[in-house]
């Protein structure tokens, strides 16, 4: 479904994604509220959703849009996406996959079509309770005993969804673990101010982004910079951030591998990783760190997951203890906190 408030942006893209045979324009809406009463009677597995529009805006619509669509992925494709880098933040906060700015007018041809049908694809199909979707080559997951013996830090990795997997995931945690949080997003670092705004609105936890020689303090949140991995090293008996600018073996930066070996360097036994949403397969080598060194890796759920890519790589090399959605995760690390052992 396409929702944009303009005929002739609404006539663009059907006109673009008409030339994939793979792709199917189901309806068309030029405000929210069209788009809200369609989703009552038609089944969608992506929503091209438009941010400015009279009436409510894209942002205001958004989580109704994503309970209706009952598993339906939402793109943002706005010029606010570009420009408006806090508007396009909240929009991934609040649940949508994934962002694309609008190309400027009379730049409509050409690379934007494979861009825009590059990133349907990578969203994919909606997941519905009791649907199975095809997945080629999934394999058998098996889980491993967690034997973390108390909480040093908690350590989160995501992509595509992450914002909204990451924002639930805080919000659940109880206000004391007892341990420090590190966050690698793939975002730019433009975006990465807005996001820990939006991270500490969330949690209610003092959010910082990353700059070298940060110590690290129990229940504050740390967010990668966006233009460099966060790594860390010991100061004078405290544990601090140290930005590291070359390049990952993931190819990503910030790295969720970087992040995550420095963490089970660091905290061993008492380090905790969390892989969130996301694309590719970044964190991988990370996770392998901490189940290594004696650590727990838990794995963000296929179902609650815009894209399950860096989850996925994570639980099919049998390294998770837990696979659950966000909110479930939080509260296992929460009851561990509070002297519980795994369950």
């Amino acid at each position: 479904m396409i929702v944009d408030d303009s005929p002739i942006a609404r006539a663009v893209l059907s006109r673009m994604l008409s030339g994939h045979k793979d792709f199917e324009i189901v309806a068309l809406a030029g405000n929210a509220a069209e788009a809200i009463d369609a989703l009552k009677s038609v089944n969608i597995d992506i929503v091209l959703l438009d941010v400015e529009m009279p009436g409510t805006t894209g942002i205001e619509a958004l989580p109704e849009i994503l309970r209706l669509g009952k598993g339906a992925r939402v793109l943002i494709v706005s010029s606010l996406a570009e420009d408006g880098a806090e508007a396009a933040v909240k929009a991934l906060a609040l649940g949508a996959a994934d962002t694309l700015p609008k190309p400027g007018t009379g730049n409509f041809a050409g690379r934007f079509s494979e861009v825009l049908a590059e990133r349907l694809r990578r969203i994919g199909r909606a997941e519905r309770p009791g649907i199975a979707v095809p997945n080629e080559g999934e394999k058998p997951l098996r889980l491993r005993a967690a034997t973390t013996s108390r909480l040093g830090c908690v350590a989160i990795g995501a992509s595509t969804g992450g914002l909204h997997a990451t924002t639930e995931f805080l919000r659940a945690l109880p206000a004391m673990i007892g341990a420090p949080l590190l966050v690698t997003q793939h975002l730019p670092a433009v975006f990465m101010p807005f996001f820990a705004r939006q991270l500490q609105l969330a949690s209610g936890r003092t959010t910082h982004v990353a700059s070298d020689g940060l110590v690290l303090q129990a229940e504050e949140i740390v967010l990668a910079p966006g233009d460099a991995h966060m790594s860390l090293e010991r100061q004078s008996g405290k544990v601090c951030v140290r930005l590291v600018g070359k390049a990952s073996e993931s190819g990503c930066m910030p790295s969720a591998d970087v992040m995550l070996s420095a963490v089970a360097e660091m905290y061993g036994k008492n380090a905790v990783g969390v892989m969130m949403s996301g694309m590719g397969r970044d964190g991988l080598t990370g996770s392998r760190t901490i189940v290594e060194r004696g650590g727990a890796m838990l794995v963000q759920d296929r179902l609650s997951s815009a894209v399950w890519g860096m989850p996925r790589a994570v639980a099919e090399a049998g390294l998770a203890s837990f696979i659950l959605p966000p909110a479930d995760l939080a509260r296992r690390i929460g009851d561990h906190a509070a002297g519980d052992s795994w369950k």
